[in-house]
């Protein structure tokens, strides 16, 4: 009888085993195909015609670098979220098309998406396989023809992702992304993704600096802590690495033209600086009325809980920021329903507009927070901000189409939260 028993026993385990195959082997199918069709609807748009579009060189050091002596026109968007599996289809490819569409309109010389580019969530998506969103976007803005970049995300290289930050950077690196200027930064330097575009004038004078850091992830790299939201913040030595390529390049321009005023750079990164919560509580405790220190601009802060999810400790970023007295501007994800642009002792704080469709449950019938921020650069090292909703005139153009949304903060200046 026990012979028996156990032989029943070892069948209905076989059995569970096999059961447990086959449905991977078809999981496992349906993601292939699900990400060939995406990489396909990537090939499908043109490639955006730039009149003289400017090509960066490198410097001896390694460093990118654009010539122009007119206006260099940087396109933000952030947390763009691609599954990248089979039960992610629809939206993914919803957000490939607002990216393409706005990137087609406004022909910038540089996108820089600041994070979360992909969104391996496996019981949403199907996939483990954080290459997957990271290779449909990347797919885009080669067959687009724009030159872009990226910083991490928490998002792009969870725990329990196939594949790690340092083998994302890798990817990024790879030389079959021509138009990508991504670098994952000195070794010595905490994170992946540390480093710094520059806009020279004909007379090799830096005009401008895109700054991209990584903000990280998560306090401790693990599953725990990524389902806990405990953010961690931008390190030490990264804070030096920052400091240091300021005075890098002041000292390239003082070479130069005997200038001594401090290179203008912008900051581009995932998770808000602590200083952005402060300054907003600053300016919500002054009854949402402007300070010595917070000047409002536009947009909103909409996150309901904590409103503003920076980094849970302190990091000294801002403060190296007030001393160079370089960085003008910051730009940064994350939070996707804020969207809000303020001053906050003399340093702009922006965050970009998302293009999630898939992270926030029924983003993808919402539209407000939807869209891009264009910066241009002056040849004077002025800049201007300037904010399009997905779902404006601006971006009806012909071959694209976008999806029926509710627009939930149209009549919203900034969100008056409950006494």
């Amino acid at each position: 009888m026990a012979k028996v028993k156990s032989k029943k026993v070892k069948k209905v385990l076989l059995i569970i085993i096999a059961v447990v195959m086959i449905i991977s082997v078809i999981i496992a199918v349906a993601n292939l195909l699900s990400l060939k069709n995406l990489l396909e609807k990537g090939n499908s748009y043109n490639k955006v015609e730039i009149e003289n579009q400017l090509v960066p060189q490198k410097d001896e050091n390694g460093h990118w670098y654009f010539t122009t002596d007119g206006d260099f026109k940087v396109m933000h968007i952030t947390d763009i979220h691609i599954g990248g599996g089979f039960m992610s289809k629809t939206v993914d490819e919803k957000a490939l098309n607002s990216v393409a569409a706005m990137v087609t309109k406004e022909k910038p010389d540089l996108v820089i998406a600041t994070g979360d580019i992909a969104f391996p969530v496996p019981y949403r998506t199907g996939t483990f396989n954080n290459y997957s969103g990271a290779k449909a976007f990347a797919n885009l803005m080669e067959s687009l023809g724009v030159y872009w970049d990226v910083t991490f995300g928490n998002h792009d290289a969870e725990a329990y992702s196939y594949f790690d930050r340092e083998a994302v950077a890798e990817f990024y690196e790879d030389e079959e992304y021509k138009y990508c200027l991504f670098q994952s930064g000195p070794e010595d330097v905490d994170g992946y993704g540390n480093h710094v575009i520059e806009v020279k004038n004909s007379e090799g004078i830096i005009t401008q600096a895109m700054v991209l850091i990584d903000s990280q992830a998560y306090v401790k790299d693990n599953i725990i802590e990524s389902i806990k939201g405990t953010y961690d913040n931008i390190h030490p030595n990264q804070v030096e690495w920052y400091e240091s390529e300021i005075k890098r390049m002041n000292a390239e321009n003082e070479k130069i033209n005997q200038d001594t005023t401090p290179v203008k750079s912008l900051a581009f990164f995932h998770i808000p600086l602590v200083e952005m919560d402060d300054a907003w509580n600053e300016f919500r405790e002054n009854g949402y009325k402007d300070t010595d220190n917070f000047k409002y601009s536009e947009g909103i802060i909409a996150e309901t809980g904590r409103q503003v999810c920076c980094g849970y400790g302190e990091d000294d970023l801002f403060e190296k920021m007030l001393e160079l007295g370089s960085t003008k501007a910051m730009f940064n994800g994350h939070d996707h329903v804020n969207n809000t642009t303020f001053e906050y002792k003399d340093i702009i704080f922006s965050y970009g507009y998302s293009i999630d469709y898939f992270a926030y449950s029924g983003i993808d019938k919402l539209g407000s927070q939807r869209g891009c921020s264009m910066i241009t650069c002056k040849p004077d090292s002025t800049f201007t901000i300037d904010k399009y909703n997905y779902y404006s005139d601006r971006y009806d153009i012909e071959g694209f189409t976008r999806e029926e949304v509710t627009m939930q903060f149209e009549d919203v200046t900034y969100q008056v939260l409950p006494e």
